[in-house]
């Protein structure tokens, strides 16, 4: 398996979608990816399910992310600490990201701090 720079995957998300390029953060996702978001009780499955989450959650709602920190717990998973301001107001939470041996986010499992 190759070496993967996870920390540089997950700061190319926050940035396409902190310029809310939707098209762009898909491509760092597989074709079965899956959003599961405690915070919104819902899961968002496959391309058609992230792109939907993805506009409606940082898009429409002009959500900023500024990212706290990242740990890289193996190859294929890792957590980030995020900031989240937008028309919500603000919130923190986590993105607990795992990725194929591509590179790719398989999956993302998302929740705000209570």
């Amino acid at each position: 398996m190759k070496k993967m720079n996870l920390k540089k995957i997950i700061k190319q998300f926050i940035n396409a979608t902190n310029a809310f390029d939707v098209e762009e953060a898909l491509t760092l996702f597989t074709d079965d990816a899956v959003i599961d978001d405690v915070s919104v009780g819902e899961k968002f499955k496959n391309t058609t399910g992230v792109r939907k989450y993805l506009k409606k959650f940082f898009v429409d709602y002009k959500t900023v992310t500024r990212l706290e920190s990242v740990e890289v717990i193996d190859n294929q998973n890792a957590r980030a600490q995020v900031d989240f301001t937008g028309d919500f107001g603000h919130e923190t939470g986590g993105l607990n990201f795992t990725f194929n041996s591509d590179g790719l986010i398989i999956t993302i499992n998302a929740y705000l701090d209570l």
